[in-house]
């Protein structure tokens, strides 16, 4: 008898316990945004790093303060989901109007080694003046895009190229580079500027 009560005991103890363990999930994984690395929504993001604009100017994480951005990675030679991605981003901004010039749209190419500055300058220019193309030294990149937890990884091709698999959303992060959420690759242009709209809005 006195075993039977200790294992009851035991598992109405075991209930509150499996009751927190099952919020902390939640709270870091659940609550994460698809596509976000597991990084919970309002969680510090990434950390500092050196790198440079298209016209070879430092950018810093300080891009990522006083000011709510959208941030996507990708890379230049892409074939489909990044030009997709920057196009939608420049109706956005057409969309939004003056709210545009409240908050920055960023591109961080996760392919260094043939996206320079210069490369990136062209590409981005082709889509919006509003967006900022960021590259850098390939070892300070991976740095970043590490610090950040973005997905990426180089894909070997035929004749010796190289492709690039990559997180394919975009990160939304308020003025204190905190990460708010995402915008999916298949999400509506509605939602996509009713998202932007309220991270202004703050």
């Amino acid at each position: 008898m006195n075993a039977l009560r200790a294992l009851r005991l035991f598992l109405w103890l075991l209930v509150p316990v499996a009751a927190f363990v099952a919020a902390g999930y939640y709270f870091t994984v659940i609550r994460a945004p698809a596509d976000s690395g597991g990084v919970a929504v309002n969680a510090p993001l990434g950390g500092p790093f050196q790198l440079v604009d298209g016209d070879g100017k430092p950018v810093t994480e300080s891009i990522f303060r006083d000011e709510p951005s959208a941030v996507f990675f990708g890379f230049t030679h892409c074939p489909d989901v990044c030009p997709t991605a920057l196009s939608d981003m420049a109706q956005w901004i057409d969309a939004l109007g003056a709210d545009a010039d409240r908050m920055r749209f960023v591109f961080v190419t996760v392919d260094p080694e043939r996206d320079t500055p210069e490369v990136m300058k062209e590409y981005v220019g082709a889509f919006s003046p509003k967006i900022m193309g960021v590259t850098g030294e390939p070892a300070k990149v991976t740095s970043m895009l590490d610090d950040y937890h973005i997905y990426y990884r180089k894909v070997p091709t035929e004749g010796g190229d190289y492709s690039m698999d990559h997180s394919a959303s975009i990160f939304l992060l308020n003025e204190r580079g905190e990460l708010t959420g995402t915008i999916s690759p298949d999400e509506s242009g509605d939602s996509a500027v009713a998202k932007l709209k309220r991270l202004v809005a703050g």
